[in-house]
């Protein structure tokens, strides 16, 4: 399972874990993807897809 969503492309973003030392390590921002079944040209498919596409509704349940 890719961390992409299938219905915007949001990808992981990187970043800086940065301490009060301001020591700095490199860390990734992954999107909430969750696994739904969708409805995609009538048919029924699993998709990966962040939380914010399913709140606003891209996405259509069976």
């Amino acid at each position: 399972m890719s961390k992409q969503c299938a219905i915007c492309g949001k990808k992981p973003l990187v970043g800086s874990n940065v301490s009060h030392a301001h020591n700095v390590n490199k860390r990734r921002f992954n999107p909430n993807l969750q696994s739904v079944r969708a409805v995609i040209n009538g048919q029924v498919k699993k998709i990966t897809a962040c939380t914010s596409c399913i709140k606003s509704g891209f996405v259509v349940k069976p």
